[in-house]
């Protein structure tokens, strides 16, 4: 029987090519620090010895680490699930590997527990940070390893633009957005079904989506109802909404996401309110079962996908320059006008 011929190492690449493992590695991660010419004989090389790279030979070689930690809090949540679909889709098309470590927002743990998180020091690091454990978390590693971090959330236009480790879309902007839609339909105002807030202080105790729809309220000079705080689930939206339902005075409901719209769109249907005819309801992030309830909910349609993507290309920016540093604000919401907004009822 034949010997199996042994596969080529990145060793003997480099002695074809003349050049070091180390030019062989940046090549291969499609570092930009490499001449032309040089690139040239090393990529005859590997196509001379049908030379075919693997995770454990680049890291033996010194290359870019192959590998990052996504750290979030909610992975049932669709912003989170479709932004770490995009991570995954960005890493796998260059050969990285992607690890998930949820921190539950019922556990206590310290920043070392945080840090404890990543298979070795220095990990590459990406947090979805939208909630109390992720805004610990992106502090925890910024501390400590700041170089190798990037932090994925709701930011303003100007955080996004001052940080070099943020990616993120400016949804305070699509809430006002939503929330101008709706008094330009005739509501004489808009009321708050609103997703938990982060530990974030430069919040001041608010969501950017809230900040965004008190923003808009009072540019057009209208009262602003006191919010409504949820959980994130459904059930716990539909017991929230209840006052809100029950008010016969109230048209127009903005709700942070859109499960917490399908909460109150199931409570609007128990009491009777005509989803749109007595009452508007607009969710946010655009989740794919949003175009089939009945009635189709209008939302804020976001690119958690792009957004992903936008992050791991930041974190390889920064680790060793290989990608060119994305856009730090995604493309701007848009707003999806469906069946469960309209004008407010005749009195």
């Amino acid at each position: 029987m034949a010997e199996k011929k042994k596969a080529a190492s990145i060793w003997d690449v480099a002695r074809l090519a003349g050049v070091s493992h180390q030019t062989v590695s940046r090549v291969v991660n499609g570092s930009p620090r490499v001449a032309d010419p040089t690139r040239a004989k090393v990529m005859t090389a590997i196509a001379e010895l049908g030379y075919r790279p693997n995770r454990l030979a680049r890291t033996l070689a010194g290359g870019a680490p192959q590998s990052v930690t996504v750290l979030t809090a909610d992975t049932s949540l669709y912003g989170v699930e479709a932004s770490l679909r995009g991570i995954e889709k960005a890493a796998r098309a260059v050969g990285w590997s992607v690890s998930i470590s949820v921190l539950d927002p019922a556990d206590t743990f310290t920043d070392d527990d945080i840090i404890s998180r990543l298979p070795r020091a220095g990990e590459p690091t990406i947090i979805i940070a939208h909630d109390e454990p992720g805004m610990r978390a992106r502090q925890a590693l910024l501390d400590a390893q700041p170089q190798a971090m990037v932090a994925v959330g709701p930011y303003t236009a100007d955080e996004l633009e001052k940080s070099p480790w943020l990616v993120g879309m400016d949804d305070g902007e699509a809430a006002g957005q939503a929330t101008r839609y709706l008094l330009e339909m005739g509501h004489h105002t808009v009321h708050h079904l609103a997703i938990p807030t982060s530990s974030d202080k430069t919040q001041g105790g608010k969501t950017h989506r809230a900040d965004g729809w008190a923003a808009a309220l009072q540019l057009a000079g209208r009262e602003q109802p006191d919010m409504i705080m949820s959980g994130w689930t459904i059930a716990e939206a539909f017991e929230a909404v209840q006052p809100l339902i029950e008010d016969r005075s109230v048209t127009a409901i903005l709700c942070g996401n859109d499960d917490l719209a399908l909460g109150a769109l199931r409570a609007a249907h128990q009491a009777g309110r005509d989803v749109p005819g007595d009452l508007s309801i607009v969710g946010f992030d655009n989740a794919p079962f949003t175009a089939y309830t009945t009635p189709a909910i209008t939302t804020v349609n976001q690119d958690f996908l792009g957004l992903g993507r936008g992050a791991f290309e930041l974190l390889r920016h920064k680790l060793d320059g290989s990608t060119s540093r994305p856009a730090p604000c995604w493309p701007d919401p848009e707003l999806i006008v469906r069946e469960t907004s309209g004008p407010p009822p005749r009195r």
